[in-house]
């Protein structure tokens, strides 16, 4: 009976492995065929929208209100990214998710600044890339990257206490939930 349950489960787990295995195939893109940058850009910006429409609403805030608290949301956002050291794939590089050059939707980020804190991530993975490199090196590398972030975490302190000034104590409360507010 316990061997009779045994295969059961491993044969269901074969199959439930096949179908998965042959979704996957199915979905990717043929050979050769490469994405549109400009449409995946437009998908982003509509995803962009969108979200910032569901956290209006979430907020109970009007058209109005939107016009004030936006910037001050995007700004909290965008300084809660640097002071991560901004989004990054498996391979250091950016917006490619760590993918290869050249795979399906390996295409680059729009270009933009880097912040102060990218540089000095970057700065630091270069050191440590050179396997001879001294400890004096990676230690100033390291210290500009923490500075870097420090200046960074100041900053969004003060973006969201900007924020907090302009909201409702419900609105704080939702902000505090969805984690751009401590």
């Amino acid at each position: 009976m316990v061997r009779q349950k045994a295969w059961l489960v491993l044969v269901a787990a074969a199959v439930a492995g096949a179908v998965w295995v042959g979704q996957a195939i199915s979905q990717q893109q043929p050979p050769g065929r490469q994405r549109d940058p400009a449409a995946a850009r437009r998908r982003m910006e509509e995803f962009r929208a969108q979200a910032a429409q569901r956290m209006r609403e979430s907020l109970g805030a009007t058209e109005e209100e939107w016009k004030v608290l936006q910037p001050k949301v995007e700004k909290v956002q965008t300084l809660q990214r640097q002071s991560r050291g901004g989004m990054r794939g498996m391979t250091g590089q950016p917006g490619r998710r760590g993918r290869a050059p050249g795979a399906p939707g390996a295409e680059a980020a729009p270009a933009r600044e880097q912040t102060e804190v990218e540089k000095a991530t970057e700065s630091l993975r270069k050191v440590l890339d050179n396997k001879e490199a001294p400890a004096g090196d990676i230690k100033a590398a390291l210290e500009t990257l923490r500075q870097a972030r420090e200046k960074a975490a100041q900053e969004l302190a003060k973006a969201q206490k900007d924020l907090r000034e302009v909201v409702t104590v419900r609105q704080e409360a939702q902000l505090v939930l969805m984690g751009l507010l401590d």
